[in-house]
């Protein structure tokens, strides 16, 4: 994902805030607040073999500064709703697990809303499992909503770091 990418990844995160399950934010950030919380180079597009369009985007963030947990990040991915359905949110979390493995990252991890039906069954297809509950985590548009943890633990990354 570069700044050209941008617009399309703006309007993708816009949708998804539409729809009103995807995330708890109300717009999407300026570029330079994205880029600047995300983790370089674990950010991908998917773009369109037939025109080049975006089609969908992943992103991730460390989750704290503490040393003990530089191998874990949050991420989040969004597809194009003209784009669902067609394996979009696949390949982009495997290129993401591909590279935050590449990277020594052992755990990635995302907040979904139950509500979320088809980012639970991406999550899941992709290794994912729910490991905890957020009860009432945050209100939005006066109603309390409940958020999943989901996680994904490496099979290669395992070794204790030193």
């Amino acid at each position: 994902m570069t700044a050209a990418d941008w617009p399309a990844v703006r309007r993708i995160y816009a949708a998804g805030i539409a729809g009103g399950d995807a995330t708890f934010e109300t717009e999407p950030p300026g570029w330079e607040d994205f880029t600047s919380t995300r983790l370089p180079d674990h950010r991908f597009v998917a773009t369109s073999a037939d025109d080049g369009d975006v089609l969908g985007w992943v992103a991730c963030s460390g989750v704290s500064r503490r040393a003990v947990y530089r191998g874990v990040v949050e991420h989040s991915v969004y597809v194009d709703p003209a784009a669902g359905g067609r394996g979009v949110g696949r390949a982009l979390l495997d290129a993401l697990v591909a590279s935050t493995e590449r990277a020594g990252i052992w755990t990635v991890q995302s907040a979904v809303f139950p509500e979320n039906a088809a980012s639970l069954r991406l999550h899941a297809g992709a290794g994912f499992r729910v490991v905890g509950v957020r009860e009432r985590l945050g209100c939005q548009d006066g109603r309390w909503r409940d958020v999943l943890l989901l996680e994904r633990r490496s099979a290669v990354v395992g070794v204790i770091p030193g």
